[in-house]
């Protein structure tokens, strides 16, 4: 990933740093079980883990330059790490195990601390949202179906609805951590011909892990499942970046991203504020798409292992994560910073006349006695006649012979209060929601 796009947590976590941390933490929590188990003497295991080396950028560079003499990054690192070591106690490294059994275990951890990373930052947004909402339950405005004026709602409504969301996202990603939360010591092909189960266990446990039956590799399922839970919270993000976008249109100009001083909207024209962030959100969003497909071209693989999923998760896996990082991160930031305009809002509300209420004035007819269709076709002629007159629709109604509604009835018909009796209904169910994550969170 492009430093432009990163972030420094995700950044130092799959580092080539910190992924051979955890090779040498797995080898080396595999022969402390040995030592417990008696494979080998306990004071041999205690004294590879006095003498681990620091995994530092030098170590890096000379795993790297042994693996030019090896051509496979696991045996190189094996060798640096059990000449680091020393003799004869440095030869139990790797001792029974595969280069899968260290790669993918280490792997499965990086992923669940992603997660953790990512879980945190999409529960921080969940509450904004939700905060947000309840600020402007009753900020009314305009609600749209197919780009077009439909019913009243509040802004509050909107943003409830997407904490929401983003609560079915938290939930996927937390079943995609448990799912990925598991490692496999059980050797080349899997059958733990030299290594033996209870090894399997006590390490595993000691890396907050659970065993997982596999061939030499762990299940790329598994991993598609993480992968579409990331790509799920960034097509969510999208959903209300696109949303914002419209919004911020000239001819809406309901909401403004935030646009701090000094910041320029375009190198020549002076007075433009443009969705930049959510433009650049909905791009991200493509990118995350195309991961999900290449996570599961990685399920099918041949036999007991092959290696094309490898060189596809070293791009795929630190990428999808650096971008759903930084979205929800970003993302969260617009939320904060959201400029909105009530009055503008208000003033879409009634810029159609009235039409917005044409479905309770149907209603009304409907309980008058009048057939339903019968009904339809006069309040369709009238609003046609409003939009096309550019007239109240309150004003036509009355006027119609065919409007059995007295005028209080058309009135009442017509309030916002009673279109909108309900919605609190909404932002209590997004605050329950929400509670219910935060005490999931907790217990985590």
């Amino acid at each position: 990933m492009i430093p432009r796009y990163c972030t420094p947590e995700m950044t130092a976590l799959f580092s080539d740093v910190h992924r051979m941390e955890l090779w040498l933490e797995v080898e080396t929590v595999v022969v402390e079980a040995y030592g417990h188990f008696g494979v080998l003497p306990s004071e041999d295991a205690a004294e590879v883990r006095r003498r681990l080396p620091v995994v530092d950028e030098g170590f890096v560079t000379e795993v790297l330059l042994r693996e030019e003499v090896t051509d496979h990054d696991v045996a190189a690192f094996v060798d640096v790490a059990q000449a680091r070591v020393g003799l004869p106690e440095g030869a139990w490294i790797h001792f029974g195990l595969t280069s899968s059994d260290v790669v993918d275990t280490a792997l499965s951890m990086m992923i669940r601390d992603g997660l953790v990373l990512v879980i945190d930052e999409a529960r921080k947004l969940q509450r904004s949202l939700v905060g947000l909402a309840r600020d402007h339950a009753s900020t009314v405005m305009v609600g749209r179906t197919h780009g077009i004026h439909a019913e009243p709602t509040t802004f509050g409504v909107k943003l409830a609805l997407w904490s929401l969301q983003v609560g079915r996202d938290l939930e996927r990603l937390e079943r995609a951590r448990d799912a990925i939360s598991v490692g496999k010591l059980s050797g080349a092909v899997g059958t733990y011909s030299n290594i033996d189960p209870e090894v399997e266990l006590l390490a595993l446990g000691r890396l907050g892990l659970t065993p997982a039956p596999s061939t030499q590799v762990i299940a790329r399922d598994r991993h598609g499942e993480v992968t579409y839970a990331l790509t799920s919270l960034a097509c969510s993000i999208e959903t209300f970046a696109t949303e914002i976008r419209h919004l911020q249109r000239t001819e809406v100009r309901e909401v403004q991203e935030p646009f701090k001083e000094g910041q320029k909207g375009s190198s020549a024209m002076p007075h433009k504020r443009n969705p930049i962030l959510s433009e650049r959100l909905s791009g991200m969003a493509r990118l995350m798409r195309g991961y999900l497909h290449a996570a599961l071209e990685d399920v099918a693989l041949w036999h007991e292992r092959d290696i094309s999923h490898s060189s596809v998760e070293r791009v795929m896996v630190p990428d999808a994560f650096q971008l759903a990082h930084y979205m929800v991160r970003r993302f969260q930031g617009l939320v904060t910073g959201l400029r909105v305009d009530e009055e503008r809002m208000a003033e879409n509300l009634l810029s159609s006349f009235g039409l917005v209420y044409s479905q309770p004035i149907l209603l009304r007819l409907v309980e008058s006695g009048m057939s339903r269709d019968h009904a339809y076709r006069i309040v369709q002629r009238c609003a046609m006649r409003s939009w096309e007159e550019k007239r109240s629709f309150r004003e036509i109604l009355s006027l119609d012979p065919e409007v059995s509604l007295s005028v209080g009835e058309i009135e009442d018909a017509m309030r916002p209060e009673r279109a909108l009796s309900h919605v609190e209904h909404i932002l209590v169910e997004a605050e329950r929601a929400l509670s219910q994550s935060e005490s999931t969170g907790e217990v985590q």
